[in-house]
């Protein structure tokens, strides 16, 4: 048996329950509270729907309008506000505890163009070898990044130790 069509929409026309409606006529004016047949005739008259536009209000506030255009504008609606949304990606930079300056220099370059560009930045610091009985200079060089930092992005997730790896999550201001 096949699936009845999801109405996702607003009520119109039939589908209005309430006995009586507050309604607002095609033009914008207000009709006052009317009985919802009323209504419905004089959507037909005026060849438009009467849709619900406010349903939780007793009694419910129904408009005469082209149900068509009004789902189209909707749609409209929605989809500019997908495309002012922005994607917040999370770009990672690998350090290694006993960093060159330069080097150093070059990864804060990159990472401040993440953050004007609004992404978050995940600074991942790998120990090798012997480097792993001295973690406390990976903590001093998390501790730099962060003051470095500190007037762009705020600390999301502290530095913390992960097998040979030492993370922290970083999120522009």
């Amino acid at each position: 048996m096949p699936q009845p069509a999801k109405d996702d929409g607003p009520r119109t026309n039939e589908k209005i329950s309430s006995p009586q409606v507050l309604l607002i006529d095609h033009e914008g004016e207000k009709r006052g509270v009317v009985s919802t047949e009323d209504a419905i005739e004089i959507a037909r008259n005026v060849g438009m729907d009467l849709v619900e536009v406010s349903p939780n209000t007793t009694p419910p506030v129904c408009k005469i309008l082209d149900y068509g255009k009004f789902k189209y504008q909707q749609q409209k609606k929605k989809n500019e506000a997908k495309k002012k949304q922005k994607v917040v990606e999370i770009k990672e930079i690998k350090m290694r505890p006993n960093i060159d300056s330069h080097d150093y220099d070059v990864k804060t370059k990159a990472m401040r163009r993440f953050f004007d560009e609004g992404d978050k930045v995940k600074v991942t610091l790998r120990f090798r070898g012997r480097e792993m009985a001295h973690q406390e200079r990976g903590m001093e060089l998390l501790q730099r990044v962060q003051t470095d930092f500190e007037e762009v992005a705020k600390v999301e997730q502290m530095p913390k130790l992960e097998g040979r790896q030492m993370m922290m999550v970083m999120a522009p201001r």
